[in-house]
This record gives C-alpha cells, sequence and structure tokens, in this order.
C-alpha cells in the first residue's frame, strides 16, 4: 500500500486531533516544518520558475493566471469582496502604514487580518489575526488544505503550481474567509498593477506610500514608471489616498486616478491635525513615519465610514482628532471630527524590524530593513539621533557597529556611502544565512540564490565600504568556497566579512549579550588576529550596533536576539 497525498495528510489531521496535550507543541512544530519546507519548494519549482519566464514579457498574463490557480484552490474572486478590503502599496513605509491601520481598526474591536511580506523569522508572520502570527496549527491545517487542492489539480494544468508569493497570497485569503474576519489589510508584494494582490476587484479604500526607486527590473527604471505602476491598484468609485509625492509621480497618479475614474485625495501633514489630548505620538521612531501615520488614519477614517454609516460610532467611544479646516476640497470621507481614530492607538502601533531598538545589557541593537537610498536616509536621520541620545549618557566611550547586508539589485554603494556618515568603528558584512553549521531553520531558507553568489555579494559591499572611507581596495580579501562555509575571512583593517549572522554578533557582541552566548548557541571559533581586532569593542562601555540593509538580515539577527521571535 502506498498511501496518497491526501491520505497523508488526513492522518496529519487525525494525529493532531488524537495526540495528548502535553505532546501537542512538538507534534504541531513537526507538521508545521514539513509544511513549509513544502512551501519552500515553490521558490524553485521548475513551474514556477517557467511562470516568471513566460509572464516578464507580459505582465497581464501574471493576474489571469492568478485567478486561475485562486479557483483550483476552491475560492473565488466574488469571495474576496466579502473581506472588506483595505489595499495599500508603495515603496517606502506600505508596511508600516498597513501596521498602524489594521492596529487603529483593531483597536475599534473589529476582527482584522493583516498580510504583509516579507516575514522576519517565521512565514507565518505574513498572516496574521487580530496582530498576531497564525498559529502554528492553523497554519499547518490551512496550508495543507490550499496546496492539497492545487497540487491534486496540477496534473490538468500542464503540471503547474503557483510560485511561493503567490501561494501566500491565495492562502492569506483562503485564511482570512475561513477565519470571518471583519476587514483584510492588504500590502502590496512588488508594484501594484500586476501584483498578485491586485486580483481583488472591490476593495473599499487604497493607499499609495511615499514613492522611490526600487524594483526597476519589474517595475521600470524611473519614478514616473514606478508610479504607474503603483497606480494600478485604484479602482473605480474607490476612494484613495496617498502622502504627499514628488511633482512628476504625483502627475502619473492624478492621471492614473483619473483614467480609472477613482477619487484620489493628498494626505495632510501629521502637524495638520488637532488633536485635543495633545500631540500626536507614534509608536513607531522616525520622522518618515508621520506621513505613513497620515495615510493610515485616513484610510482608517474612510473604512469606518463605509462601515458605520449610516448612524456612525457614538462619540463617546472616540478621542477627537479633526483636520484644520485649511483645505476645502478634502473629501467627506476625509477627518474631521465625527470619526478619526484616537491619537492613543498610533502611540500603540509596533512593527519589528523597523526603526525597532533592542537593548540586551550593554549592547543596543538599532533594527532597520532599510533597502533603498530613500529609506536608508531615513534610517540613518533616527540612527543618528537616537543613538546620540543614548550616547549622552553612556558611563564612558561607545563603540558603533554596523552589520549590513544587501540583496538583489539593491544599490548596496549608494546606500553604504550614505552610512558613512555615521561614523562606525566597525563594519561587519554577512550574507542572510542565519547559522554556517546546518540547523532546521526552514522559515528562513531561500533557494533563489548561491552561498556563493551571497558571499561574493558581501565581499563587493565591504570593498565598496572600504572605498568609501577612503581606505583603498584590499585584494587580499578573498573568498574560498570548498565544501563547507569559511569560518572567517579576515581583512586588515575596520571591516570584515563572516560567512553567517550568528557568527557576525558573537564577533560584534564579544561576549556582552548573554543571549548569545547562551547553551544552546554554537560559539564558532574565530582566528586569534580577528579576536584581536575587537579590543576596542570589548574596552567600550557600551555597543551600538545598526543593523540594516535588508529586511531578511535583520530577521535573522531577530532570531538570535529575540528568543519570543521563534515561539
Amino acid at each position: 500500500f502506498v498511501p496518497t497525498y491526501r491520505t497523508c495528510k488526513c492522518l496529519q489531521m487525525k494525529i493532531l486531533e488524537s495526540v495528548p496535550v502535553l505532546e501537542m507543541s512538538w507534534v504541531t512544530s513537526v507538521f508545521y516544518v514539513d509544511a513549509i519546507c513544502t512551501l519552500n519548494t515553490l521558490q524553485t519549482n521548475a513551474s514556477a520558475l517557467e511562470q516568471v519566464r513566460r509572464e516578464r514579457g507580459n505582465p497581464q498574463l501574471q493576474l489571469q493566471a492568478m485567478k486561475g490557480f485562486l479557483e483550483r484552490a476552491g475560492l473565488t474572486v466574488e469571495e474576496l469582496d466579502h473581506l472588506n478590503i483595505i489595499h495599500v502599496t508603495g515603496t517606502k513605509g506600505k508596511g508600516s502604514t498597513c501596521a498602524f491601520t489594521e492596529h487603529i481598526l483593531r483597536s475599534y474591536g473589529f476582527r482584522t487580518g493583516f498580510y504583509s511580506s516579507p516575514h522576519l523569522v517565521q512565514v507565518r508572520e505574513r498572516i496574521r489575526i487580530n496582530g498576531q502570527p497564525i498559529r502554528k496549527e492553523l497554519f499547518t491545517k490551512y496550508f495543507w488544505q490550499v496546496y492539497g487542492r492545487l497540487d491534486e489539480t496540477k496534473e490538468a494544468h500542464g503540471g503547474t503550481m503557483p510560485a511561493y508569493f503567490r501561494f501566500l497570497t491565495i492562502l492569506a485569503f483562503h485564511v482570512f474567509l475561513q477565519e470571518k474576519v471583519d476587514l483584510a489589510v492588504i500590502e502590496v508584494g512588488i508594484g501594484g498593477a500586476y501584483d498578485c494582490t491586485n486580483i481583488i476587484r472591490r476593495p473599499w479604500v487604497c493607499g499609495i506610500s511615499s514613492l522611490g526607486i526600487d524594483h526597476t527590473q519589474i517595475l521600470g527604471d524611473t519614478i514616473e514608471k514606478i508610479a504607474w505602476q503603483k497606480g494600478g491598484i485604484f479602482k473605480t468609485g474607490v476612494p484613495a489616498f496617498t502622502v504627499k509625492q514628488p511633482t512628476s509621480p504625483m502627475a502619473v497618479l492624478e492621471e492614473r486616478a483619473k483614467d480609472i475614474r477613482c477619487p484620489l485625495w493628498v494626505c495632510p501633514e501629521l502637524e495638520e491635525y488637532q488633536v485635543g489630548c495633545g500631540p500626536l505620538h507614534l509608536g513607531l521612531a522616525g520622522q518618515h513615519q508621520r506621513s505613513n501615520a497620515s495615510l493610515a488614519l485616513q484610510l482608517s477614517h474612510a473604512w469606518l465610514q463605509r462601515r458605520c454609516l449610516p448612524g456612525g460610532i457614538s462619540q463617546h467611544a472616540l478621542l477627537t482628532i479633526c483636520l484644520l479646516p485649511t483645505d476645502k476640497s478634502f473629501p467627506s470621507t476625509a477627518a474631521d471630527s465625527t470619526g478619526v481614530p484616537p491619537a492613543a492607538w498610533l502611540a500603540d502601533t509596533e512593527w519589528p524590524g523597523r526603526t525597532q531598538m533592542l537593548r540586551h545589557g550593554t549592547v543596543t541593537y538599532f533594527l532597520d530593513g532599510a533597502h533603498t537610498t530613500r529609506s536608508m536616509q531615513a534610517c540613518i536621520q533616527w540612527f543618528k539621533d537616537t543613538a546620540a541620545q543614548h550616547e549622552r549618557n553612556a558611563a564612558g566611550p561607545v563603540a558603533r557597529v554596523l552589520l549590513f547586508n544587501a540583496t538583489g539589485e539593491r544599490d548596496s554603494a549608494a546606500m553604504l556611502k550614505l552610512l558613512v556618515s555615521c561614523h562606525f568603528d566597525f563594519a561587519v558584512f554577512c550574507p542572510n544565512i542565519t547559522e554556517a553549521i546546518a540547523s532546521c531553520n526552514a522559515d528562513q531558507q531561500n533557494f533563489n540564490v548561491s552561498v556563493e553568489n551571497m558571499l561574493t555579494r558581501c565581499l563587493d559591499n565591504e570593498r565598496s565600504w572600504r572605498l568609501h572611507n577612503h581606505m583603498g581596495d584590499n585584494p587580499s580579501t578573498q573568498l574560498l568556497i570548498q565544501d563547507s562555509l569559511p569560518l572567517v575571512l579576515e581583512n586588515k583593517s575596520d571591516t570584515l566579512v563572516f560567512p553567517c549572522i550568528l557568527s557576525a554578533l558573537q564577533w560584534i557582541t564579544q561576549g556582552r549579550d548573554a543571549v548569545l552566548a547562551g547553551p544552546v548557541k554554537t560559539v564558532i571559533p574565530v582566528k586569534p588576529s580577528v579576536t584581536a581586532k575587537a579590543a576596542p569593542i570589548r574596552e567600550a562601555a557600551a555597543i551600538h550596533v545598526l543593523v540594516t540593509g535588508s529586511l531578511h538580515l535583520v530577521g535573522g539577527v531577530l532570531k538570535h536576539i529575540d528568543p519570543s521571535s521563534n515561539k
């Protein structure tokens, strides 16, 4: 007897239902890892790669294919209309905008769904119910429901299966429908017009955060082309809001809105709101978050007006925030004195990996997944301001260390040039590999880039840093990959390249972070000469570590320094 795919998964579900409570955690983890490993096959399977090649020349095929996969999974586009969706795109800040929006509406008592990307530590972070990643057992159950339907129909469709992100988007829609959320906040993956999330026909409101240059091979090499793609989420008659944009992309958005017959408004600055309880404070640090918060206020209020009118929300439930009457043309769905969300909820918003600070004794981590030049400028300003405040109160000299990596087509050299102004004592580079020693870490595996390519990129980044700091190139830094990863690639300056995140963190902290020196952590040996280079770090009163350049890098760091992220 050879068990079928469906039989195997039915057995898993039966086991989950019958195991004793004390053993449930272990069994759930095993089945969850099985689901993630199966999901990871969609990163590199031949049919998915063929989809990418075929659709690159005709992007409209992406939405046609998405509809087909959705139907094979047992869903219809019409069902998505019942999710009462808030659809958000942008280059910088769309995730933070979504986090603000979700938190505001959840605080009103609505049951929220939130789909975002990428994840930091665990895949299930991408699909949230009431602000929390769905539980492992729920992810596992819904994963096999969707995967099973797609797998069983693939032979009738040329053996095709959806690629990784496309599958997770379908899974998110399925979860939100099954869990009966009151609304779903959906963050666009890349672009807008041809992103697979744009299969949504009738969102309740759309938003566009700050625009910039990113993903140029897919979206175009000018900000105007990128704006055209982002404006593709507009829908006829659906209110849309944008933060203030530069003149040329703003003109493109306005033209797109006119063509689609979509009402579009520009959000006011946060300072233009009147607040009954004093100045607005945000839970997310950084000046750039203020425009994201304003956009979230408008999106939340537009959604609330549609949901709660006629009748509105009782006044005793609200703290009054109203727009100053400076713009008479602002829509009736804009914030007014009858229903804008409470100011306190903005201050309570959390969004890990974005202007996040974690303090472990004398080591302080500053984490921000900035990966474009504009977002890096915002990150640098936040780091300079925040680190300076802490350094003024330090008991002695503070060592500043940069931990950097960038992936894909990102302009690493441009970002590193900006980071020079932070005056780091050391610059450390590593790939987005959590540990050099093989471990069960399926959530953070990336099969689309080879280890050799990742390490070569790190060496290129190290070389750029040296040139920007007028150190000159160092031809002695070589990459030698044989049967296993090298433990450390030594350099003769204040820059180092490590083979994984854990080895980089252990060198940077020099045993001063107890979380990294715990019994479950493998201490990776380094050459005595490399250890000697860390003398200034060991002698410093405190260590400030800026982790940036990639959200995947930030996620790998959080996996090691924040035990709660692994639960």
